[in-house]
């Protein structure tokens, strides 16, 4: 699958409502797409953070303990809203552009 284009879905949104075709529900599902594949990017790149200063060591048990918790809860409640929205994995697969698919 192609993924998501931010650019490209921002785009059809505003198209949408200018032209009054825009349908609710399909305007509150294309915006919690936006937001969760925001969310999705922080959550990886914090993740990745996470991963490098345990590398590192420049965290302790507990701190490890506490971010992996909170990565947990986070994707769980991430696999909610998306079910909620009806969105998959895919939907929220950010296109990079040169540096390639968030996932």
């Amino acid at each position: 699958m192609a993924g998501f284009d931010l650019s490209r879905e921002l785009d059809r949104l505003l198209d949408e409502g200018r032209s009054g075709e825009a349908r609710p529900e399909d305007v509150q599902k294309g915006l919690a797409q936006l937001v969760l594949t925001l969310v999705e990017l922080l959550r990886d790149l914090m993740e990745r953070q996470a991963l490098r200063r345990m590398e590192n060591g420049s965290l302790d048990e507990e701190e490890i303990e506490r971010l992996g918790g909170t990565f947990l809860a986070l994707q769980a409640r991430m696999d909610e809203l998306k079910e909620v929205f009806g969105l998959t994995d895919e939907d929220l697969n950010l296109d990079l552009g040169p540096l390639g698919r968030l996932r």
